[in-house]
């Protein structure tokens, strides 16, 4: 009988590689480097997580959670939510999150991605204001990333909050 995987050193094995994710990225992720960089083995890896697969399903899980639980749920406008996302120490997981979504767009599956930010502003707007709004934000997060351009994009963002209703 398999011994049972250890919960806490699953855990926190689980933060360390969302951090080496974040650094790294998830292209070319390679067993190997990644358990010589949390102290651990490919094997004990594979132990704890079943598969490369679903242990890159776990991490995107756990930075998705960080960043939920750093997002305040009580945000008043579009603005506040340009803040929050673009904010320099979002950056790597900006960066991440544009690398799994191509990822997945590549393989057909990225309309998750999209339906959990529907979800989270439909609770605030109807969902083609909460559409027009993630093609926005996503499409200037893109921008910034590209060309480095903070302040065209925050007066592009600016201006589109202008014309875009959000509820008081």
């Amino acid at each position: 009988m398999a011994r049972p995987v250890n919960p806490t050193r699953r855990q926190e094995t689980l933060g360390r590689a969302a951090g080496y994710v974040l650094d790294h990225g998830l292209a070319g992720l390679s067993l190997r480097p990644l358990a010589e960089a949390l102290g651990t083995s490919p094997r004990m890896l594979l132990y704890d997580f079943g598969s490369k697969d679903e242990l890159v399903r776990a991490i995107l899980a756990e930075i998705r959670r960080r960043e939920e639980r750093l997002l305040d749920a009580d945000v008043r406008t579009l603005e506040d939510v340009w803040r929050w996302i673009s904010a320099p120490e979002r950056e790597a997981f900006l960066r991440l999150f544009f690398e799994v979504y191509v990822d997945a767009m590549k393989r057909g599956e990225a309309s998750p991605l999209v339906e959990e930010w529907l979800a989270f502003l439909s609770s605030r707007v109807d969902e083609a204001t909460a559409t027009l709004l993630i093609a926005v934000v996503r499409g200037l997060l893109l921008d910034r990333l590209a060309t480095g351009a903070e302040e065209r994009t925050d007066t592009a963002l600016a201006l589109a909050a202008s014309v875009i209703a959000w509820p008081q």
